[in-house]
């Protein structure tokens, strides 16, 4: 684990077990934990092609007998969950119901996809190989990675999305906790809510990714460069004065 050469494909080192990518077109994060036994990727891109670069990536990072165990998918939009096909034989994980949501929502997947910009061929290729996560966290979840790597995953819904999952790296010494936000969380443009958003909930949502993580804690935005506690509080009171929601 100690030595990850992050730079050398292009990701963020958030502590030396703990990286993360901005994907180009939407600016979509992807996380990467790793331990001694399995690696932990949050989030799998907009398209099988983006997938596949994840999953280079993490053979680059790791060398050849490195591979992706475990997947979490922080919500249900097409830029965080179409790559997800990329990885055969993982263990995918996603907040309870986001199973509905993939049964009868391929298509709307595909269309939404296509209206941002992707290649309609490739959003449809995506769509029908889409991945619904077998594992559903109600409440939370905890991983063990090995060598002493654990995260959390909680379920911090309904929010963004109808199910919204955060993910916890707990600090260390000298290390501060790592919380993955998904869309909770947006720094690279104002929070987006969509027809599937539930606004009066999403305040309540940032206060448990806060409790989640504490005051030192570093905070992973679906969208953009990573920030402090101080920001999601902004960014709370903010969503708390959109909705009425004290």
């Amino acid at each position: 684990m100690e030595g990850i050469d992050w730079k050398s494909t292009g990701w963020e080192e958030l502590a030396p077990h703990v990286g993360r990518i901005r994907l180009p077109g939407w600016d979509c994060t992807t996380g990467l934990v790793v331990g001694e036994d399995a690696a932990l990727l949050i989030d799998t891109g907009s398209s099988l092609r983006e997938g596949v670069r994840l999953r280079g990536d993490v053979r680059r990072l790791l060398g050849p007998h490195g591979r992706v165990t475990h997947i979490a998918l922080t919500h249900p939009h097409f830029d965080h969950v179409l790559g997800t096909a990329a990885f055969a034989g993982v263990e995918v994980y996603g907040a309870v119901g986001i199973d509905t949501v993939f049964a009868g929502g391929a298509g709307q997947l595909r269309a939404d996809a296509v209206r941002h910009g992707l290649d309609p061929d490739a959003a449809a290729e995506a769509a029908d190989l889409l991945v619904t996560p077998p594992h559903r966290v109600c409440g939370e979840w905890t991983l063990d990675l090995g060598g002493g790597v654990r995260v959390l995953l909680a379920n911090v819904g309904p929010a963004h999305s109808g199910h919204d999952l955060a993910v916890l790296v707990p600090g260390g010494p000298a290390l501060p906790g790592i919380v993955f936000c998904g869309d909770l969380v947006e720094e690279s443009g104002e929070p987006q809510a969509g027809p599937d958003a539930a606004p009066h909930h999403w305040p309540a949502a940032l206060d448990r990714l806060l409790s989640l993580g504490g005051e030192d804690a570093r905070y992973v935005p679906g969208h953009g460069s990573v920030v402090n506690a101080g920001f999601v509080r902004e960014q709370r009171a903010t969503l708390a004065a959109r909705t009425g929601v004290s």
